[in-house]
């Protein structure tokens, strides 16, 4: 996976407990949080105040429901889910979080990624696991006998995080390798119609979009980064989506300015011209046709 490049400040391990929780709880934050957090969501789901914003954040992330429900955003795309499932976000992908049920439990887990490279070689390692990649399908559902090993691994997490500063990072990666290679068994052992080329380009397009946004503006250049012709992206597109592909590339520049409106101080202006070199009116003018209110109502 590329160490993609953001032109926003992302949250940084030691700026989520304020980020979702204020003054009303603190993720135990210890010689191991900038790499490693698990929690139970019964134990903090009272404390979260939703809908969560748009973000970005150093580290990757899931979340296993074992009740309740969920529905969340990975970039454009938004996804819910109930029990036995996981939702994955790989680190500086967009995210926002409508809501999780009162009643939800599970766990909720945050990592960096280098725990990994003294046991693995990070392109190999991750070359299986789709679901960790920024093109891959976040949601993976588990069978209730896989459940029941999931939990045991996640629970020897917690076990393991709760002791804080003797924590063993080598031990959480081996365990967190142990999920993900069962998921990934379980993956190539699934049957199913396979993804049809329209699905597939019309999927590649958004991931593009969520890398180059802020360099890219022209349809005709995420057609060649694809290899096809405006023309067919734009067929794919409408055909998977029912959208333009103007609107789509539309759609990502009103999330990132969502995102850099939240979690910058830069001026409307300012983020203005990082999508057009027009005049910011414009900008304002199309923020407001999508989102209902003015860039600057939407930071208030």
């Amino acid at each position: 996976m590329k160490n993609l490049k953001s032109e926003i400040t992302v949250f940084k391990p030691e700026e989520l407990s304020n980020f979702h929780f204020r003054d009303d709880w603190k993720m135990n934050i210890g010689q191991a949080h900038p790499f490693f957090h698990i929690n139970r969501i019964e134990d903090v789901i009272h404390f979260l105040k939703f809908p969560v914003p748009p973000h970005k954040k150093t580290l990757f992330d899931f979340i296993f429901l074992t009740k309740g429900s969920s529905k969340r955003c990975k970039g454009l795309n938004e996804y819910e889910f109930s029990k036995n499932t996981f939702f994955f976000l790989p680190a500086l992908q967009i995210t926002s979080c409508e809501y999780i049920t009162s009643d939800a439990q599970g766990y909720f887990c945050h990592f960096d990624f280098q725990i990994f490279n003294e046991l693995f070689a990070k392109q190999s390692f991750l070359e299986d696991i789709v679901f960790l990649q920024h093109y891959g399908e976040p949601l993976f559902v588990v069978s209730d006998e896989t459940k029941e090993t999931i939990i045991f691994l996640l629970k020897r997490l917690e076990t393991y995080y709760l002791q804080n500063q003797k924590i063993d990072l080598g031990l959480v990666s081996l365990h967190l390798a142990t999920i993900f290679r069962e998921l990934v068994i379980l993956e190539k052992q699934k049957t199913g119609e396979p993804q049809n080329a329209a699905f597939l380009i019309a999927k590649k397009f958004k991931n593009l979009l969520s890398q180059h946004i802020f360099q890219t503006k022209k349809l005709s250049d995420y057609a060649d980064l694809l290899s096809i012709s405006p023309e067919h992206l734009s067929r794919c597109v409408k055909t998977v989506t029912g959208k333009s592909s103007q609107d789509v590339l539309i759609d990502m520049i009103i999330l990132e300015a969502k995102v850099l409106l939240k979690q910058t101080d830069l001026s409307v202006g300012e983020i203005a011209f990082k999508f057009s070199e027009t005049n910011p009116s414009d900008f304002i003018r199309l923020f407001k046709n999508k989102v209902g209110i003015t860039p600057k109502k939407y930071r208030q």
